[in-house]
């Protein structure tokens, strides 16, 4: 495995033509708003790039990928990996490709490499972070496309720059972004001020069926694979949901362990700074940042599943 500056990384782009480009499971707005970015970059210089389809996608962000997606990589195609902090974090669909990946750009600090050869800056709040570095060195035009995918990643990964990962770096794409596209108020409106009735059922559940733990400090939530059925939902109104847990007031981690109906169980852990979501993961088989992080099992039970969550988590009763 190579490890890559950023002029490195966009050297690799410039010498190379044909791109297809793969993002994670669940995939929130920064993996496939660094994905449609770095697409389009490229597509504008004369490269042939495409993104993967990801099966997972929600309707919430199918407009980012319009016109950018193929079902299969080629042979010759150079596969890049963005916000994907390790292999299992790429859809059961296409994880053959895993071994095959080219590079991988990412700014997990805890994640696990996997490709030939890999940038990864764990000091960007978001992956679009180092697109836009990318594509700055590769003469790219920030046009409003590129600008509305890149804005959506780093919004999405700072929670609207509320979250303690957002830093000055956040604050000026961010900024780049608002004077090229006329989209902002939009985008905001349609990822942080716009909730769904079914997402409020969701909620209520939740709230139900919850379990404070240590006094307090930890919130988790076991979500069944009927759920989405039994109360409504659409897709996109799963997502998120240790988010809406750590919201709640003295809560300084919290948890969430989904089931769908394929035997697959996600971990999804939130903490405040000075705690630490990753380490939890990484007990889990999976990775992410201090403040957010998941994992996944197949083929368990959610009794087991509960089990080795709780035997992951520090104990903060004390704190």
């Amino acid at each position: 495995m190579m490890t890559l500056t950023r002029a490195e990384c966009a050297r690799i782009l410039k010498e190379n033509d044909d791109f297809t480009i793969l993002t994670h499971g669940g995939p929130d707005g920064d993996t496939l708003g660094s994905a449609a970015a770095l697409c389009r970059g490229l597509r504008q210089i004369g490269k042939k790039a495409w993104v993967l389809e990801n099966p997972q996608i929600t309707e919430r962000f199918q407009h980012l990928l319009e016109g950018l997606t193929k079902p299969e990589a080629e042979n010759r195609d150079v596969l890049i990996a963005v916000d994907v902090a390790g292999a299992r974090m790429i859809p059961e669909e296409m994880r053959h490709l895993a071994e095959k990946v080219d590079l991988r750009i990412d700014h997990h600090g805890s994640g696990t490499p996997f490709a030939e050869a890999e940038l990864v800056d764990s000091s960007a709040a978001a992956c679009s972070e180092i697109i836009y570095d990318l594509l700055s060195l590769l003469n790219v035009n920030l046009d409003t496309p590129i600008a509305n995918a890149l804005y959506t990643a780093v919004a999405t990964d700072t929670g609207c720059f509320r979250y303690a990962n957002a830093t000055g770096n956040s604050f000026a794409l961010a900024s780049e972004c608002a004077y090229v596209s006329p989209d902002i108020f939009k985008i905001n409106q349609r990822l942080f001020d716009t909730v769904t009735l079914g997402r409020l059922r969701l909620q209520s559940w939740v709230v139900e069926n919850m379990q404070l733990l240590q006094n307090g400090r930890i919130a988790v939530c076991a979500i069944p694979a009927d759920i989405q059925e039994r109360l409504g939902l659409a897709d996109e109104d799963m997502g998120n949901l240790s988010g809406f847990l750590r919201s709640i007031e003295g809560v300084k981690m919290s948890a969430t362990v989904r089931q769908d109906n394929e035997g697959h169980t996600g971990f999804s852990v939130r903490a405040v700074p000075g705690y630490d979501a990753a380490a939890v993961c990484e007990k889990l088989g999976g990775g992410g940042h201090k403040g957010a992080a998941g994992a996944g099992m197949m083929d368990v039970t959610m009794e087991e599943a509960m089990q080795a969550l709780l035997a992951a988590l520090p104990d903060l009763s004390e704190c």
